[in-house]
Formats: structure tokens, C-alpha cells, sequence
């Protein structure tokens, strides 16, 4: 599915999902058809500002499925960081990550077409800070392990963990803003305003 409510597309859509939306929820960030896991919900307009366009850096975890057998050298490139090809036909050097090589994790659900396990592969668990549009994909392609499977398993404290797919959790405000370590959340309306 795509991550939005609504689409001059025939394609699935968050609304589709078998859950009673609040009037006025929204993705924060997106993932892209082919990626999936950990999507965040919410009502509140600002929360995309205060996470994704603060100076205050906000890790984003994904685990990640390449193609061939990752080496060491590659692995400190990718790190350390890497030039990607971004829109408009220039190039970007992503700041430093921390990716690690990582055993397949044993509990992902089944898709309907699975890389084959008998093929050389690495599975990788990758940490950034900033988000450019298919900024994994492009990494790992760049360095000739072409992306598999990308699931995003945790924004700061919020994780994805046994949550299946298509489900909904919902959060009271303070502990999201806290799990997502976000402190300058409450607006402070001017005395005498109302909104």
C-alpha cells in the first residue's frame, strides 16, 4: 500500500485498512511500495516540522536485505559515508550512519516473493539521521549490493516491534513525543488567543 488516505490512483491506501481513523490523521514520512514497517500516524500538523525538519537529528532503523555478501570495506564506505545520485541529476555525500551485518532476522513475515535463501546475501541493520528519497536503496545499489527487502523497525524510541502487518497502535500524545525525544512539543498559545 501507500502511506497516505487518499490517491487519484487505483492502489491500496492507509484508509483501507481496517481500523477507524480520527478526522485529520496523516503519515509522518513515507515508505516507498516496496519498503516496509514502522509508519507513524497522528493528528497533530507539527509533528512532521519538529521530527524530519528540526535541527535535532532523529534516528530512523531499518533493517536491510542485499544482494551478495557484504565485506568489511564496503560496509566502513558505507558508514563513513557515500555519494548518491539525488533528484535533479546532482550528487549528495550522506552523512555518517551506523550499519552493522546481522543475522536474518528469524521473526519477518513472509512476502509474496521472497529473495531465494540459497543466493549469497547480507541482511544489515542501518541507523540514519536525515531521510533522502530512496537514500538506502541508492546507498547500497552505489556500492553493488542491490536492495531486497528494506523494513524501518524503529524511529528514535518508537519500534516496530511485534506489531503485524496491516495493524494499528495507538499512543497517548506525551509518550509519543517523549518515545520520539521530542521535548518542544506543546504549543504555547499567547494569552488571551484561543484556537
Amino acid at each position: 500500500m501507500v502511506s497516505q488516505f487518499i490517491s487519484p490512483d487505483k492502489v491500496n491506501l492507509l484508509g483501507d485498512l481496517n481500523y477507524d481513523f480520527p478526522e485529520g490523521i496523516h503519515a509522518i514520512g513515507r515508505l516507498d511500495n516496496n519498503s516496509e514497517g514502522l509508519l507513524l500516524l497522528t493528528t497533530n500538523k507539527r509533528v512532521t516540522k519538529l521530527l524530519f525538519e528540526s535541527d535535532v537529528p532523529h534516528k530512523r532503523t531499518y533493517v536491510v536485505q542485499v544482494e551478495r555478501i557484504m565485506t568489511q570495506e564496503t560496509l566502513n564506505k558505507l558508514r563513513t559515508g557515500i555519494s548518491i545520485r539525488v533528484k535533479g541529476g546532482g550528487y549528495y555525500t550522506t552523512t555518517a550512519c551506523e550499519i552493522d551485518i546481522i543475522d536474518k532476522p528469524s521473526d519477518l513475515p513472509k512476502r509474496g516473493h521472497e529473495f531465494r535463501d540459497d543466493l549469497p546475501q547480507t541482511w544489515l541493520r542501518m541507523t540514519l539521521t536525515e531521510g533522502k528519497y530512496h537514500q538506502i536503496r541508492k546507498m547500497v545499489s552505489e556500492v553493488y549490493h542491490p536492495c531486497k527487502r528494506l523494513i524501518r523497525v524503529s524511529i528514535e524510541e518508537l519500534e516496530l516491534g511485534d506489531l503485524a502487518i496491516g495493524g494499528v497502535k495507538e499512543i497517548e500524545e506525551e509518550e509519543f513525543f517523549k518515545k520520539l525525544k521530542i521535548e518542544n512539543w506543546k504549543i504555547v498559545l499567547p494569552e488571551g488567543s484561543s484556537e
